[in-house]
């Protein structure tokens, strides 16, 4: 691949010839439009025009993905063409500016009449490129650093009740989690700053308590305050966060914005978890938004440490193949120069049942798995909750079955009888 272009791959539906609408959609996010216009001379197209690099047609359909009233004011019908289509687009039209380097990718393909489906599916980037943008500054091996957690699985939760608890009862709630073992904690994506528990009064309660707990066991459970919101409330937070000794702040990723997150990274040196809230809406149609692949890339740009990629056999609508494939990404490097790897979180329904499909799966145990019930509602406690996700986790180790491996682990054992049987 040219180290001069941005390679983009897109699933296409269209009543049109598919190499057509290819050419149509590298003019549209190039120079061009739907017809040439006064300056846009040969020279310019060369040096500017989107290349189509790959066209290759897959089998049609007879309904249509999605209604375009374009086609129907023309009365064009099916059937409905379905390709994979590469296009290459020279960094030089938008240099190390990610807003316009997502407008570049999709943008207006969404719009396109010509199109009843159009979904961004990878994004390869050149090395040289990537590095001209934000880096982690913890990532996978400066998480586990900070929380001393050399190696295995890390092991997380969530703040729960979601909202509702005020300042001093969620430092409660941290203490008695933090006694009962986890490595990271980290507050609901609809908490931010509400009167109940603002962050001002927040931060210092939880700081509080985590600094006590490492006083007094040497462990520093990483909290993720959720400062999601405008970009200088969320600086502010972040340096409250600092000044409390905290390590990570969350933000959720869609709503706050490209700009807003690597403005954000820039001023600080806190660990950036980013919450994907809301990317079902732009992933779960075969044929319309994003997939993973490409968007995560486009935030590791934007320099965050973490990522979610929801769990196996949760609660979401995602296959499995997705949540595997989504970690395998994260964890790959986008630079051959530097080791940019963001931490994977698994998350949603997660409990000591679901850790052997995620060890098959993923075969690493560089992630971070949040349990929110399988901890919370443990019948023997929070304590146990995280006991029996260790349990789960050495049982993989060893290569033996949860059910053996918790005839002498009372904690799993509970686990595997109360969670199992709501899972039957």
């Amino acid at each position: 691949m040219s180290t001069q272009d941005v390679l983009a791959r897109y699933a296409v539906e269209t009543p049109f010839e598919p190499a057509r609408v290819a050419e149509i959609m590298a003019g549209e996010q190039s120079c061009g439009t739907f017809t040439r216009v006064a300056g846009e001379t040969d020279e310019l197209r060369q040096r500017a025009r989107a290349t189509v690099c790959a066209v290759r047609e897959l089998a049609a359909a007879d309904v249509a993905s999605l209604p375009n009233a374009w086609l129907e004011r023309r009365g064009v019908k099916g059937p409905w063409r379905r390709a994979e289509i590469d296009i290459s687009f020279p960094v030089a039209n938008f240099g190390a500016n990610l807003a316009t380097l997502a407008a570049t990718v999709s943008g207006n393909l969404y719009d396109l009449g010509e199109v009843t489906g159009l979904r961004l599916e990878s994004l390869t980037l050149p090395s040289s490129f990537r590095m001209q943008f934000e880096l982690p500054r913890l990532g996978v091996d400066g998480t586990r650093a900070s929380i001393g957690a050399s190696d295995g699985a890390m092991v997380g939760t969530i703040i729960k009740p979601n909202v509702g608890l005020t300042a001093q009862q969620t430092a409660e709630l941290v203490k008695t989690l933090c006694e009962a073992g986890v490595d990271f904690i980290k507050d609901d994506e609809v908490c931010a700053n509400p009167a109940h528990a603002p962050l001002a009064e927040r931060v210092p309660a939880v700081m509080a308590v985590i600094r006590e707990h490492a006083q007094r066991t040497g462990k520093k459970v990483m909290m993720a305050f959720n400062i999601s919101d405008d970009l200088d409330a969320m600086r502010r937070h972040a340096d409250l966060v600092r000044q409390q000794e905290g390590t990570c702040v969350m933000a959720s990723l869609n709503y706050c914005g490209f700009s807003a997150i690597q403005s954000l990274r820039r001023t600080t040196e806190l660990a950036v978890h980013g919450h994907r809230n809301g990317f079902g809406a732009l992933s779960r149609h075969p044929l319309l938004g994003i997939g993973y692949q490409p968007y995560q890339a486009m935030w590791r740009l934007a320099g965050v440490d973490h990522m979610h990629v929801h769990g196996l056999q949760g609660k979401f609508s995602q296959p499995d193949s997705e949540v595997v494939d989504a970690a395998a990404v994260s964890l790959g490097r986008m630079s051959d120069s530097v080791d940019d790897r963001v931490l994977p979180v698994f998350s949603s329904g997660q409990w000591a049942g679901t850790v052997p499909a995620t060890w098959h799966a993923v075969q690493s145990q560089d992630l971070l798995f949040m349990s929110g019930g399988g901890i919370l509602a443990h019948p023997m406690g929070p304590a146990a909750g995280v006991v029996s996700l260790r349990q789960a986790w050495a049982a993989q180790q060893e290569g033996v079955s949860l059910a053996h491996y918790s005839r002498n682990m009372p904690e799993l054992k509970a686990a595997l009888d109360f969670f199992g049987a709501s899972q039957s």
